[in-house]
């Protein structure tokens, strides 16, 4: 079973059919909406400020989501993928939106609906990403722009299939051979 972490009185709040990892860990001020996941070795800190996380997000594994102190939040929009190993830290991530593994975005980015960030990129302090654009590097620059269709099927196609990789875990008798 996750371990899920009241703090200062605000007990995180777990939307439906949501799946967390039995080593995931969620604390504080953190509210998810439904159809999550939340995979193994994630850490979602919602202890100096809050997190907001909306529809149908999955957060892969070891990826970390944090705050500073009275200064950012998080705010995670519907259908958007955070790859492996992801550090988000007081970011605004909209709509459909794909994080590539590895990758690093900071407080007061963020990342417009549909946008790509590429594995590995960093996305610095108020960086603004716009819709549909795909950014990469260290520091993260525009590489070019997406087709808002094609992302946004991509992305609530990612988000159906860990929905789906979740179902393995928690109704193992529906998973088919």
């Amino acid at each position: 079973m996750a371990l899920i972490i009241p703090l200062r009185g605000i007990d995180p709040v777990i939307g439906n059919d949501c799946f967390l990892a039995e080593n995931a860990t969620v604390i504080g001020d953190v509210v998810m909406g439904d159809g999550c996941s939340v995979w193994f070795n994630t850490v979602l800190r919602g202890d100096v400020n809050s997190i907001r996380i909306g529809n149908r997000v999955n957060i892969q594994d070891g990826s970390v989501l944090h705050t500073l102190y009275q200064k950012s939040t998080i705010e995670i929009g519907d259908d958007v993928s955070i790859g492996h190993n992801v550090t988000i830290h007081g970011a605004k991530i909209h709509d459909y939106a794909l994080v590539g593994m590895g990758a690093v975005v900071m407080d007061d980015a963020e990342v417009g609906e549909g946008a790509i960030v590429a594995a590995g990129s960093v996305v610095l302090s108020r960086t603004k990403i716009g819709a549909n654009e795909l950014w990469g590097g260290a520091p993260a620059k525009f590489i070019k722009m997406v087709d808002p269709a094609q992302s946004k099927e991509i992305n609530q196609k990612i988000a159906h299939n860990y929905l789906m990789y979740s179902r393995w875990y928690t109704h193992p008798e529906e998973t088919q051979g």
